[in-house]
C-alpha cells in the first residue's frame, strides 16, 4: 500500500512561528535517542561526526524517533558521496554535511543528495528504507521533496563564504558551529569569545540575506538566546551526552564527601 514521508526540516522551518530547539544524540544509543525525542523539543541531530555512530545504529535511531513528534536530522562525518548516499537510503530525510568553506563544498553536497541528471546519487530506492522499498509513490520523481539539505560553516572562510554558499540552489539552510570556528580563528576552546560571536552573527546576517534559515549550536542559555534575538531560525541547545555528564557530576558533587 501506498505510504507518505513526513515533512523535512527544511519543511518545518518555514511551517514554523518561532525559532526551533534541538538536541544532540551522541551516545549511539536508540533508547536514548528515543528519550530525547519525546522531551517536547522540535528536532534532534543524529551525529556521525563526533560519536561512535554506525549506519546500524542510525537506523535504529531513525526508527526510535519515529512514533515521536520530533524532526531528526542526521549530520553525516564528512560530504562524501557514498555516506550521503547511504545515510539517504536508510531513511534519513533531513542532511547536515559539516565542514563545508566554499560554494564548491556547497554544490558537491547537493550533487550528493539529488538523483540524475541533478545530482549523482545512486539509485537504490526499491532496496532502501528512504522509499520505503518502493511503497512511497513516486519517490524517485519527487525526491527532492522528501529531502533538506543544510551545511554546516565552521571555519573563517566560510564565514566570509557564507552569502554565496547560502544561496547554492539546494541548500536549504545554514548552520554555524561556534567551536571549530573558534579554533580557525586561532581561539581554540574559546566558542563565546566576542570575536568569535561577532564572526557568528556576521554569517547570520549573510546568510538571512539570502533568504534561507540559519541555525547555531549554543549550550549556555544566555548565549543561546543572544543567537535567538539575532535572527537564528534553530538551535541546538544541548546534548545527550553533555546532560548525563553534568547531571552525573551535579549528583556526587552532592552526595560524594569525605570521611
Amino acid at each position: 500500500m501506498p505510504l507518505r514521508l513526513n515533512p523535512t526540516f527544511r519543511d518545518a522551518l518555514a511551517a514554523a512561528s518561532r525559532p526551533l530547539a534541538g538536541i544532540w544524540v551522541c551516545s549511539g544509543s536508540p533508547l536514548a535517542a528515543e528519550i530525547c525525542a519525546g522531551s517536547g523539543l522540535d528536532w534532534t541531530l543524529i551525529d556521525m561526526e563526533h560519536s561512535s555512530h554506525s549506519l546500524d545504529s542510525v537506523l535504529a535511531q531513525l526508527q526510535a524517533v519515529a512514533a515521536y513528534p520530533i524532526t531528526p536530522v542526521v549530520r553525516v562525518p564528512i560530504g562524501d558521496v557514498v555516506v550521503i548516499k547511504q545515510v539517504l537510503d536508510l531513511g534519513a530525510q533531513n542532511i547536515l554535511v559539516p565542514m563545508v568553506s566554499s560554494v564548491t563544498d556547497a554544490e558537491r553536497a547537493v550533487s550528493a543528495v539529488r538523483y540524475p541528471p541533478r545530482g549523482i546519487r545512486g539509485v537504490g530506492s526499491a532496496l532502501a528504507r528512504s522509499a520505503r522499498w518502493n511503497r512511497v509513490d513516486g519517490y524517485l520523481d519527487d525526491a527532492d521533496r522528501h529531502v533538506s539539505l543544510f551545511v554546516q560553516i565552521e571555519t573563517a572562510d566560510g564565514v566570509e563564504a557564507a552569502a554565496e554558499i547560502a544561496a547554492v540552489d539546494g541548500v536549504d539552510g545554514v548552520f554555524v558551529g561556534p567551536s571549530d570556528l573558534a579554533a580557525s580563528m586561532g581561539l581554540l576552546g574559546q566558542q563565546t569569545h566576542p570575536e568569535v560571536r561577532a564572526a557568528v552573527l556576521r554569517a547570520f546576517d549573510a546568510v538571512r540575506a539570502t533568504g534561507n534559515p540559519v541555525g547555531v549550536n549554543a549550550f549556555d542559555p544566555d548565549v543561546a538566546d543572544g543567537y535567538l534575538a539575532a535572527g537564528a531560525s534553530f538551535v541546538l541547545v544541548g546534548a545527550d551526552v553533555a546532560l548525563l555528564a553534568r547531571g552525573s557530576e551535579a549528583l556526587a558533587a552532592r552526595f560524594v564527601t569525605d570521611a
